[in-house]
């Protein structure tokens, strides 16, 4: 859906005199501010207003999702002791190193990532956007510098591992999050939340008075009064710490790399982990960059603190519009029809869901790959890029310059937008698939330095472990314990979790036999699939998202088995990227707990924009303001992407969205020759989805050496028997219900058989 204007007819004069005369007090209120000028939201949500903190939001239980509460729990916390002690399990890192490893050695013995991607080809928007809700709703205590620390608990690296690519003496650094005051000694540790459970905007607003006086524009001097409506952007850019001159008196943030040399380099949001990577930096620019388009269209006659916090209202409820309407949608995540507030959901974020079910690191890109117009750059600033490590490479269209960078360039690295452009580098988030949801770990997240070589002990950076310590760490209920909190049956067999024939391993000559478990050869890739089903190479580039399924030498469930020995032992996060898919991207436990936890914060949260329609219709019928817009709209409207560059729905890859089904009825119109010869046929496909189609690719396979020589209605990019025939570059909106016929002429030989696998924007097509 695009944003939309005001629509009056001559029968709406009445209320929109009736608008008009309301006081502003009202239009704010369900609400954001006292209208004198004091904001109310600085402090405690009574009586309707919305606090930074998260406090009151609940009138009763004014703790409830408050930042610095605890997390809750939907399972009873499972400590060694029953207390604090984590319990054990195999060595994260070697569990890592066999099951998160995505690495391929080549006959020279050169390793490099297997790039699988998203099933149904989510774009990069979809983890971008992702990571950018976790850091509105969760940020545990001891991330921050300034936070009391836990525990240090290094995760040993075995040095003489076959599969340990790291020498030793090292370690994966891990410290243990913060204890909640009270508990881990006489009861059962409990972590706490940093910031507010609530999608109330806090990534871009904060969760404090003095953060959120600090990004606004103004004197920083406690008098709140006297702030700008405006978020403090120079250059349209969100403020390094060096901003307003006092690096130390700048709010803190989450500093890496070369940043701890020199922080006055890092930018300031309200999320303290605004640097941690590109993605994270460009989103909250977008969403920065966006209340301040709107403050610029309200009328000068509105206070400055009454136009910040009518922009406030509608960010927020632009944040939740999207993550409800496209972003959840997106991953197959299908919740009931929302029937208004319920004071008696407590919305406070699960430890479950924030430590196991939101750990989606297998879905992230190694790569962020742009195109765009030649002319935004001189040749000096493209030498620059090479000197970064960038790769510059020319276009299919000499107009336009290919970009592309690492992830580790990309992680504490907040300058690459000022100088790439905002726009560009979000509509290059859209064009490419991210990585497949399942047990694969990007080599970038899961197996790099953070010392000097010649360190002693080596740190070693290793994501999957620490992943799958963290959930030791927080008291975490084992798989099948997991599932029963989230009202699924136990897991019987590893098999069953993974749906593999097999839990065993192979009589293979390449394996040692007995400790099949020890032998690097265990991990080799022995299939891969694009797809159309056809078998694809190892040495995948990232810009080619085709792969998106895999086989290895021995199966999952063999070296699960092999780690863990009964399924009643497996940590809850390896059990749950283990699951074989049941649906869209998530197996049956990640879907429940993101259905969970997605809807209490929905239902929880008096402020949703579902219940807050009255005050968001005033503020659209008065000044002309709707938050129903999509996520490309946004981009559009703060960058100088045009919204006709962009796809419908960006969280996929080319804006293809899945119909929910599909038909498809391939039929031979005419042949010539015997043996061999030329051909003519007509392919109707049917949307049977709900919603209309405005780009589509239709894939199928060709089985006897058919050779497309040219397609009406669609344009085919045939390669050898996998056939893509997408909309043509003029639109073909396919409506619900409605078909769309190609015609297709070309070349046969040996029998011509009717073409099979049909899918349509991934989702297979029933057959006609």
């Amino acid at each position: 859906m695009s944003g939309r204007g005001v629509r009056m007819r001559s029968s709406d004069a009445a209320a929109r005199r009736r608008v008009l005369a309301a006081p502003l007090a009202l239009l704010l209120g369900g609400g954001l501010v006292t209208v004198a000028g004091v904001p109310a939201a600085l402090g405690a949500a009574a009586g309707g207003r919305q606090a930074l903190d998260g406090s009151g939001n609940n009138v009763r239980h004014g703790d409830w999702g408050r930042a610095g509460t605890n997390y809750a729990r939907v399972a009873r916390a499972r400590y060694a002791d029953g207390r604090s002690e984590p319990v054990t399990g195999p060595n994260a890192r070697t569990v890592s190193n066999r099951v998160f490893n995505d690495e391929f050695f080549d006959a020279n013995g050169a390793g490099f990532s297997v790039n699988i991607f998203s099933e149904q080809q989510l774009s990069q928007w979809a983890w971008a956007w992702g990571q950018f809700v976790d850091h509105e709703i969760g940020l545990r205590g001891g991330v921050l510098r300034s936070d009391p620390q836990g525990e240090r608990a290094d995760i040993p690296v075995d040095g003489d591992d076959p599969l340990e690519t790291k020498r030793a003496p090292a370690a994966v650094r891990f410290t243990r999050s913060t204890p909640a005051q009270g508990t881990g000694t006489a009861n059962a540790r409990e972590q706490i939340n940093n910031v507010s459970s609530y999608l109330d905007g806090s990534a871009v607003y904060a969760t404090t008075a003095g953060r959120l006086e600090w990004m606004r524009e103004g004197p920083v001097d406690g008098n709140l009064a006297n702030n700008g409506a405006r978020l403090l952007l120079p250059g349209d850019h969100l403020p390094r710490r060096d901003a307003r001159g006092d690096v130390a008196a700048a709010p803190e943030v989450e500093l890496g790399g070369e940043l701890l040399a020199d922080p006055g380099k890092a930018v300031v949001t309200g999320d303290p982990r605004a640097n941690n990577n590109t993605a994270v930096t460009a989103v909250e620019t977008l969403i920065a960059r966006e209340h301040n388009r709107i403050v610029d269209r309200l009328p000068d006659s509105l206070s400055e603190e009454e136009k910040f916090q009518i922009a406030r209202r509608v960010v927020i409820a632009k944040v939740q519009y999207i993550t409800y309407n496209e972003f959840l949608p997106a991953h197959g995540v299908d919740l009931p029809q929302y029937r208004g507030y319920d004071p008696s959901v407590d919305a406070t974020l699960s430890n479950e869901f924030a430590t196991v079910g939101y750990r989606i690191h297998s879905m992230i890109h190694s790569g962020f790959p742009m195109e765009t117009e030649r002319s935004r750059y001189t040749e000096e600033q493209l030498e620059k890029f090479r000197e970064m490590g960038f790769n510059i490479d020319p276009s299919d269209d000499p107009a336009k310059v290919k970009i592309q960078f690492t992830l580790a360039q990309a992680r504490d690295n907040p300058m690459i937008i000022p100088v790439l452009g905002l726009g560009p580098f979000l509509q290059g988030l859209g064009s490419k698939a991210q990585y497949h949801n399942e047990e694969q770990i990007e080599r970038e997240l899961r197996d790099v330095l953070c010392s000097a070589p010649d360190a002693e002990p080596r740190c070693v950076f290793d994501l999957g472990a620490l992943d799958l310590e963290r959930g030791r760490d927080h008291g975490m209920p084992s798989y099948n314990e997991m599932r029963r909190a989230y009202g699924l049956p136990p897991a019987r067999t590893f098999t069953g979790i993974t749906g593999e024939g097999t839990a065993e391993f192979p009589a293979d000559p390449l394996l040692t036999a007995g400790d099949e478990i020890n032998d690097p050869d265990a991990i080799d890739f022995t299939r891969i699939t694009n797809l159309f089903g056809s078998g694809v190479g190892p040495e995948n580039h990232f810009e080619d998202t085709g792969a998106v399924s895999f086989e290895r030498r021995t199966t999952l469930a063999a070296r699960l088995k092999a780690l863990y020995g009964s399924v009643d032992r497996l940590d809850a996060y390896m059990g749950m990227l283990a699951e074989q898919h049941d649906g869209p991207e998530f197996g049956e436990l990640q879907r429940a707990m993101w259905s969970r936890e997605f809807r209490r914060l929905r239902d929880g949260d008096r402020f949703f924009y579902g219940n807050q329609m009255p005050a968001l219709r005033q503020i659209e019928r008065r000044y002309g303001i709707d938050f129903r817009e999509n996520l490309g709209d946004l981009v559009a409207n703060n960058t100088d992407v045009e919204r006709a560059d962009l796809a419908g729905n960006v969280f996929f890859a080319k804006g293809q969205v899945p119909p929910e089904r599909c038909a498809a009825t391939y039929r031979e119109t005419g042949r010539t020759g015997t043996g061999s010869g030329t051909f003519t046929a007509a392919l109707r496909v049917t949307n049977l989805s709900r919603r209309p189609l405005d780009a589509w690719a239709v894939r199928f396979r060709y089985g006897d050496g058919q050779e497309i020589t040219g397609v009406t209605g669609g344009v085919a990019a045939q390669n050898g028997a996998d056939v893509p025939i997408s909309n043509p570059p003029d639109g073909g909106v396919i409506a619900p219900g409605r078909s769309r016929v190609l015609e297709i002429s070309g070349k046969w030989r040996d029998r011509n058989t009717a073409p099979s696998a049909f899918t349509f924007n991934t989702t297979p097509c029933r057959s006609r």
